[in-house]
Parts: C-alpha cells; structure tokens; sequence
C-alpha cells in the first residue's frame, strides 16, 4: 500500500491537466470571447446590449450639471436622464458616452439611406457641442469623429501635396454630412466631411471627406478617404 503522501501527489499531477488553459492544435481557431455589447451595441450591464435607435432620443434639463459641484461627473448627465424617465435605450447611450469619458446623449435620429443617424449633444462641452454615429443594421455605432486622419489618409498624391502646403492643419470636429454615393449590388456610402486646420480659431485650410460603407442589408463594412483638399 502507497503511503498517503504518494498517493495525495499522483492526484495532483493527473489534475493538473484538467485546469491548465487548453491549446488549440495547428490548423485549430480560437474564438475570443463575445463583446457585442461593446461592439455592437449599447451595454445597459445584461447580456444583451440594449441596442440605438429612435427611442434613444431624449431632450431634457442638464443644468444642474453644469454646476462645479455637481455630484458623479460625467455620469450626472446619466443620472438627470435617468430621473426624467428617459427611455432604456437613451440612458444606454448616455451610459456608453459617460464611459468614453464624455458627458452628452442622444438628441436626435434619422434614416439616411436605410442607415440610422444618432445627433449627439455635449452639453457640458465649451465647444463642438454635437457630434454623429452612424447606426448599421446589426446595432453597430460609427462616430464619425473618431480618428478621421488615419495614416492611410497621407499617402495618396492628392493629400500629400494638401498637407506638404499645410502641415499644421489638422480635423476640426464635427464633421458635417457631405451626401450620399451607391456602392455596386445595392450599397450606399455616406460621405461626412471634417474641415482641416491650424488651430481652433483659424480659419479653413481645406476638407477632409471620409465615405462610410454600408452593404446592401445595411451593414457596415468599412470606411474610405475619398477626397482631400
């Protein structure tokens, strides 16, 4: 008969296996873990995000915020939403905005093309008080003021000799609605325009116009530089 210690370290070794992570083989994905509440959607802390459309609109006082004093920082915008009675959908979007460190909400939504539009309101901001996210068909949200001058937008001809005459000019949110163009088997782009430069009071040096793609189900697939100037 084994003694107790044996016995105790041969239970050990074969358990350890059973909790060590497990590998995939060659050839073998790995999922990450589902983060459409981040992703996709509007995360109201339930399994299910609750997802933007037009009942996420909501106008209401925001006053009481603005004091230096005002309890829960950038969620107080939440909370005065939330005594209002403001809509799930609404306070969600709050919520999101709040985590991103900004105190707004929803103020208005439109269809453009099949897309929905979310108008947002600042209403804390000392300046660019109103910004935009495009809605897909799956519940994705698009700002279209969130990194308009990637990288990929210096390297064409047309932008190069833009920013050779101009290297101070920078994108100046909000950017603006600038139309709409159709995309091959029933898709639309819409085209948001961010005016480029110096600094805040300066005036214009030029436009950055960015395409937003959508398919023809209206689901977001991906964002193009269309024109410099």
């Amino acid at each position: 008969m084994k003694s107790l210690p044996v016995v105790v370290s041969l239970l050990l070794a074969l358990s350890l296996p059973a909790c060590q992570e497990r590998t995939a083989p060659p050839g073998e994905a790995t999922h990450p873990r589902d983060v459409a509440g981040q992703t996709t959607g509007l995360g109201n802390g339930d399994a299910t995000p609750v997802r933007i459309d037009a009942s996420a609109v909501w106008s209401g006082a925001t006053d009481a915020c603005r004091q230096a004093a005002a309890p829960g920082g950038n969620h107080c915008v939440v909370e005065a939403m939330r005594g209002a009675g403001a809509t799930p959908a609404a306070i969600a979007a709050a919520q999101r905005l709040a985590a991103q460190g900004e105190s707004g909400y929803v103020s208005a939504w439109d269809d453009q093309s099949g897309v929905g539009v979310a108008t947002l309101e600042f209403p804390l901001r000392a300046n660019t008080n109103q910004g935009t996210w495009l809605v897909d068909a799956n519940g994705r949200t698009i700002d279209v003021d969130a990194d308009v001058l990637p990288d990929s937008a210096r390297t064409g001809a047309q932008a190069r000799a833009f920013f050779d005459r101009h290297p101070e000019a920078v994108p100046f949110a909000p950017a603006q609605a600038a139309g709409t163009a159709p995309l091959a088997d029933g898709g639309v782009r819409l085209l948001y325009a961010t005016p480029l430069r110096g600094c805040h009071a300066c005036a214009d040096d030029g436009t950055l116009t960015l395409g937003y793609d959508f398919d023809a189900q209206r689901r977001y697939i991906g964002r193009q530089v269309v024109e410099v100037r």
